[in-house]
């Protein structure tokens, strides 16, 4: 197994990726004039970031990229107590680093606002469908326990060798596709944190919501594929 310094090092890189190529997309592209990739194109973007990750560096680190993964696969068995600090401050600090790219190439265009969204999650005012705090915290476990369970599942010694990546990038892509118009999709506290600081204000007041609800859902994912899965 790699040392554990390795590992960090390509968690950070994973998610500072998964940030940039994530969020990148839905600033930098999603609303572009004429060839704007929309929330299809952004969810796909996620999807993505991860698959290819997940082929780059799933054999060092075993790309979690997502503090809530990384405590999902401690509750499934697949990952030791005494990694987790390491592996989610790693994470965070990819992810603001990745927010700190961003903001400088998205802040060289005329007119840009950071307090604009920059790619934020949120609920009630600030959800992009306007839903409510209810409504996004039932999104956030829902959508983050499935991500879990697909990940447990196809990364289960049981399951096709090697397919794994597209699974879990699919499955990602499909989350984004279903709740972009709720939260603006978090299922990540590490991707909610790494645009959140720049923001500030709203963005994080209502940050607990996005270390929560994953933290709950990829908790409950964990356990019951666990369970399910058991010889």
């Amino acid at each position: 197994m790699p040392s554990l310094l390795n590992r960090l090092g390509a968690e950070f890189f994973g998610t500072f990726w998964l940030v940039l190529g994530g969020c990148g997309s839905a600033v930098l592209a999603a609303a572009f004039p004429d060839v704007g990739i929309g929330l299809l194109g952004v969810a796909l973007a996620f999807g993505l970031t991860v698959l290819t990750m997940a082929f780059a560096i799933g054999h060092i680190s075993g790309c979690h990229l997502n503090p809530a993964v990384s405590l999902g696969l401690w509750a499934g068995g697949r990952f030791p107590a005494k990694d987790l600090i390491p592996y989610i401050a790693t994470q965070v600090l990819g992810g603001i680093a990745a927010g700190a790219v961003l903001y400088l190439i998205a802040s060289g265009k005329t007119g840009f606002d950071v307090m604009a969204g920059f790619a934020c999650n949120g609920y009630a005012d600030h959800s992009p469908g306007g839903y409510a705090l209810l409504s996004c915290l039932v999104t956030e476990v829902v959508m983050t326990f499935m991500f879990l369970f697909v990940i447990m599942g196809s990364t289960d010694k049981r399951a096709p060798a090697g397919l794994a990546p597209i699974a879990i990038g699919l499955c990602l892509t499909l989350i984004h596709l279903i709740s972009i118009p709720v939260t603006n999709t978090s299922v990540n506290p590490a991707r909610s944190t790494g645009v959140a600081v720049f923001v500030g204000d709203w963005a994080i007041g209502q940050l607990w919501l996005f270390w929560a609800a994953p933290i709950i859902g990829a908790l409950l994912g964990g356990f019951i594929y666990r369970w399910l899965g058991k010889e």
